[in-house]
């Protein structure tokens, strides 16, 4: 197959939460592979600036404003970013929120703004876009090493992320006769605005550098490789997996 099964030239890919952070290294990394992109999420200037940002790169995007935990308005969005771009080859569910809180503090409305928005939501997303995908079409879910470990006060957002998990092998399961890859990413430590709080904690780095056998934290340019792959041709028979860039911190865990 060689290098061309990597390329995604005439694809389209949706992001959602494609603004900022780990969302909007992911639609760079698409573009720059040649698809077409459109960004998703809550914060429309944010999403103006990340639109205009791929164009100056000489990148073919759009926009679409949208909640994930009000499913109403997620088929509109999609539909605009589909009439607008010709189609939808690619969704990356990425579109997330966590708040560190002892499990004893979680109150119904922490839980449910959580699992809303990184589950329920990702579902209904997937589900849109299946609507409108043909065979050799791909979704990829952005799952947390709390897809695969316990880590404490980040209930909500571990059962979120683990439920995120499951979704992606049912989806796969069901899907697969469809023509459609449904896989996930599950990044390790990533300096993001989501993740700061951690990083503002000198001790926090030192120890965490001692778990991870790089002895580094990612950088966010670093994920856009494993989310062009799966998109790709190149991952032609890979569904249902979930592909952890974490600097082998699980593989130590």
């Amino acid at each position: 197959m060689g290098t061309a099964g990597f390329s995604l030239q005439g694809k389209v890919a949706l992001v959602t939460g494609g603004a900022k952070g780990i969302g909007n290294a992911l639609a760079a990394a698409l573009a720059q592979a040649g698809a077409a992109v459109g960004l998703l999420g809550r914060d429309e200037p944010a999403l103006r600036a990340g639109v205009a940002a791929l164009r100056d790169r000489g990148h073919r995007a759009e926009l679409a404003v949208l909640d994930v935990s009000r499913v109403a308005s997620i088929d509109a969005a999609l539909q605009a970013l589909q009439d607008a771009l010709g189609g939808v080859h690619i969704l990356v569910n990425n579109a997330g929120v966590e708040e560190v809180q002892p499990a004893l503090d979680v109150s119904e409305e922490l839980w449910d703004r959580i699992v809303d928005t990184n589950l329920k939501g990702a579902f209904f997303c997937a589900q849109a876009a299946a609507r409108r995908m043909a065979a050799g079409a791909s979704i990829i879910n952005v799952c947390s090493l709390t897809s695969a470990i316990g880590i404490p006060t980040a209930a909500p957002y571990g059962a979120s992320k683990s439920g995120l998990a499951g979704l992606t092998r049912a989806l796969a399961a069901e899907w697969a006769p469809r023509g459609i890859r449904v896989n996930g990413i599950g990044p390790g430590y990533f300096r993001t605005a989501l993740t700061e709080a951690f990083y503002a904690d000198a001790q926090w780095q030192q120890a965490m550098l001692q778990k991870i056998p790089l002895r580094r934290f990612g950088q966010l340019d670093e994920l856009g490789g494993a989310a062009v792959f799966l998109a790709s041709d190149a991952a032609s028979y890979i569904t249902g997996q979930v592909l952890y860039v974490d600097g082998g911190f699980l593989a130590s865990a």
